[in-house]
């Protein structure tokens, strides 16, 4: 019996479908993965804005590995996670899941395959001043 799978030939996908950029985003799932060298949280995250993006998912890593940890202190810090817990060195699951901050996301590819990082974190309270609408807007402004 033959069936017909879209796209199992190989073709790229549209690049519309590709998320980049930054969005404002709340964290939607959270879950440790360990590692003996480089253990991880896979986090999901549920865009809030922009408005034409809303209500897709992504997931995205979060190592943990000395190398890494700046990476999850910056996270934790801009999406605003406890100040007491980060003080004893304790990453609560619960009390990550709702919270709210900004996400720059762009892709590697490495051996042919595509990698989502997470690049760049900010608190929630500057989506205003880092949207891709006011950006454009402020440029537009500049060129006129």
């Amino acid at each position: 019996m033959k069936r017909r799978i879209p796209a199992v030939h190989g073709e790229r996908q549209n690049s519309d479908s590709v998320l980049e950029g930054a969005f404002l985003v709340r964290v939607d799932r959270v879950f440790f993965r360990w590692h003996p060298q480089r253990p991880f949280y896979a986090l999901r995250f549920a865009i809030l804005e922009p408005e034409e993006k809303r209500g897709q998912l992504f997931t995205g890593r979060l190592y943990c590995s000395p190398k890494a940890i700046w990476r999850l202190r910056w996270f934790l810090r801009d999406f605003g996670y406890d100040q007491d817990l980060m003080g004893r060195d304790e990453v609560d699951e619960k009390a990550l899941l709702r919270l709210r901050g900004i996400v720059r996301i762009s892709h590697t590819t490495l051996n042919g395959r595509r990698f989502l990082n997470l690049s760049g974190f900010a608190p929630a309270s500057e989506w205003e001043e880092l949207s891709p609408s006011t950006v454009s807007r402020e440029e537009v402004s500049r060129d006129l």
